[in-house]
């Protein structure tokens, strides 16, 4: 018996020593979007605090970080905001292809579409995509008096502006509207400023995001998603893709998923582990996106205060429940 429990006892601080040895430092890519930016601290945070480990966070666009994740070195393990089908050319190569990278079961839902204020729906009956391509539409959206109107379609960089450029194009916007592709931050700017003046502004939008908690905002009506209408192909894909590609329809209700490099299945499976089974809910992150945007208030803060609130949603995700 005295052998027994020896025996059991070294094999318990064996198996504690082997954990340990296998706890790599996990980097957590951040894309510039703040529903990514807090996602990235809730599975850092989480990482910290519920499985002792060590985090880093690494700014990247979207193909930059599946490549690292590819790369399987540690560089960027986690993606932490993927939507699909958005970067489904990425997942199709990474995930489906090599298998170098894997997806969360659980996710959260996303929409994306236009926006324009509410004061622009109602006073001007902008109900429809169709409504943006007239003369009308050029001039309640000319904010820079240039003759032209003008629609923002995303940041570059951004898989969805590849998509909302062509859709600008095929719903025949572009005769009226000019397409921007400035960084969020610029953009962001602007909107206030024609929001404050109540001019006319139009712009890509999507939810979970601040926008719909900062300003009262509606969502334009395209045509329902149907596949026969929606095709979509990325630079990545095709140096052409803009002229193959053609859509007259809406999106399809977004699926939106955590990535992380597979071989963290072995330099830290407990956070391999708890990737896969991350499952954030949409109003959460719409809350917590609004705390940090809209109230101005520190998004490791906010972050660490929701953990704290919601102890056995955590727990689930650990495999605890």
């Amino acid at each position: 018996m005295r052998y027994l429990t020896t025996t059991a006892t070294a094999s318990v601080f064996a198996l504690a020593a082997s954990v340990a040895m296998a706890q790599d430092k996990v980097m957590v890519g951040e894309p510039s979007w703040p529903g990514a930016k807090i996602m990235a601290h809730v599975i850092g945070q989480v990482i910290e605090t519920r499985l002792g480990g060590e985090v880093g966070y690494a700014p990247g666009a979207n193909a930059v970080i599946f490549e690292a994740m590819d790369g399987g070195r540690g560089d960027i393990d986690v993606h932490p905001d993927v939507w699909l089908p958005n970067q489904a050319s990425l997942t199709d190569e990474y995930v489906d292809q090599k298998g170098t990278v894997a997806l969360s079961s659980g996710s959260y839902e996303g929409r994306a579409g236009f926006c324009t204020p509410t004061y622009m729906a109602e006073d001007h009956n902008i109900r429809s995509i169709f409504d943006l391509a007239t003369p009308d539409a050029q001039d309640l959206y000319d904010f820079d008096g240039d003759g032209k109107g003008e629609i923002w379609v995303g940041a570059s960089g951004w898989s969805s502006t590849n998509i909302h450029k062509v859709k600008v194009r095929d719903y025949g916007i572009e005769s009226f509207l000019e397409p921007g592709t400035e960084d969020e931050t610029v953009f962001y700017s602007r909107l206030k400023d024609a929001i404050d003046q109540q001019k006319g502004v139009v712009f890509y939008c999507y939810s979970p995001h601040y926008v719909h908690a900062l300003y009262d905002v509606t969502m334009i009506e395209e045509p329902d998603y149907d596949p026969q209408q929606y095709t979509m192909i990325q630079p990545d894909q095709d140096a052409d893709w803009y002229n193959k590609s053609s859509i007259t329809s809406g999106d399809e209700v977004k699926t939106v998923k955590v990535a992380y490099s597979t071989s963290l299945q072995t330099r830290n499976p407990a956070a391999a582990s708890f990737l896969a089974s991350i499952d954030m809910d949409s109003d959460a992150l719409s809350q917590m996106t609004a705390e940090v945007v809209v109230e101005g208030k520190d998004v490791g803060e906010v972050v660490s205060a929701w953990i704290a609130a919601n102890g056995d949603t955590i727990d689930g995700w650990l495999g605890l429940n």
